[in-house]
């Protein structure tokens, strides 16, 4: 039996992404630079504007993958809590890193490990859903749904390799 772990790994990688990303950015223009996009706008203000454009490609990437699938009545409450499972996390339990540096490194790591076990328990709902939803579709779902999920990880040659 094959099993097919790209949907996981894909919705993993987004959401890895997405929280490398919001842990790497540091403060963004002022205002009175006059650099950048946004330069009017808090960082509250231009990441609630991010996750909104966010949730919005989201939305659009499951109507068309729903579409192209073309789903039986029977199969829509699997794809209805596949939908939920992939939604992202909320970044409300991420701690600030002021706080974070006022942690001793046992308290730190306890910390990381205590995100980490956050991270691994949606991962395996995510999964799990997944697993589910897949095994509803039929073998025709199953290719379309295979194609459809593992298209961003063609992007060329070696990438993200060296």
């Amino acid at each position: 039996m094959k099993v097919n772990f790209k949907p996981v790994v894909l919705a993993a990688v987004l959401a890895t992404s997405a929280l490398a990303a919001l842990a790497q950015s540091g403060p963004g223009p002022t205002a009175g630079s006059g650099v950048g996009p946004g330069v009017h706008q808090s960082d509250g203000e231009r990441h609630a504007h991010r996750q909104d454009r966010m949730k919005e490609h989201m939305a659009k990437r499951a109507a068309d993958l729903k579409a192209k699938l073309k789903l039986s009545a029977e199969q829509e409450s699997n794809w209805n809590a596949f939908l939920a499972a992939m939604k992202p996390p909320t970044h409300a339990s991420m701690p600030k890193r002021e706080d974070m540096a006022k942690l001793s490194t046992p308290e730190r790591l306890d910390k990381m490990n205590e995100m980490r076990k956050q991270r691994d328990a949606a991962f395996e709902q995510r999964d799990a859903a997944t697993r589910t939803f897949y095994n509803s579709l039929n073998a025709e779902q199953k290719k379309v749904f295979d194609e459809n999920t593992a298209r961003l990880h063609h992007h060329g040659p070696h990438r993200g390799h060296g």
